[in-house]
């Protein structure tokens, strides 16, 4: 069974790994001028929108649980 814990490292893992992910399509979108580069940097952008609410929400509710 993963703990509350393991659940929020996994979930900053792929916080990580969504970034490094947007880096490499930003670049391509940027500099390349791609389109294609562009639709997946604005969906890391919504999937990074909805880690971060989960994170928020575990954190308020440790906190809150002392």
């Amino acid at each position: 069974m993963i703990t509350k814990t393991e659940e929020g490292k996994n979930i900053v893992k792929e916080v990580k790994q969504l970034i490094s992910d947007l880096e490499t399509d930003a670049g391509k979108f940027y500099d390349a001028n791609n389109g294609a580069a562009g639709t997946r940097v604005r969906k890391a952008m919504q999937d990074l929108k909805v880690l971060a609410t989960e994170i928020r929400k575990e954190v308020t509710e440790k906190k809150n649980s002392k």
